[in-house]
């Protein structure tokens, strides 16, 4: 038997843009805006762990994107 697997909803696929540097400042990464620990195992993260965190970045890459250079 063949189990299908749906693929995961974008509320909770990973916010990855393959622009990983981390904000010595912040802790934030400047591509996604996740910490590391958010990072980490995110695939392994209970979905509403991952909407929670996927919540919290619109304002940290505004807030990056507001800095001076």
């Amino acid at each position: 038997m063949i189990e299908l697997v749906a693929p995961e909803p974008a509320s909770v696929a990973s916010p990855c843009v393959n622009i990983c540097q981390i904000d010595p400042a912040t802790g934030w990464c400047l591509g996604c805006g996740r910490t590391i620990p958010e990072i980490m195992n995110w695939s392994a993260k209970p979905a509403d762990e991952r909407r929670a965190i996927r919540a919290a970045l619109p304002p940290r890459m505004a807030a990056l994107k507001a800095r001076p250079a």
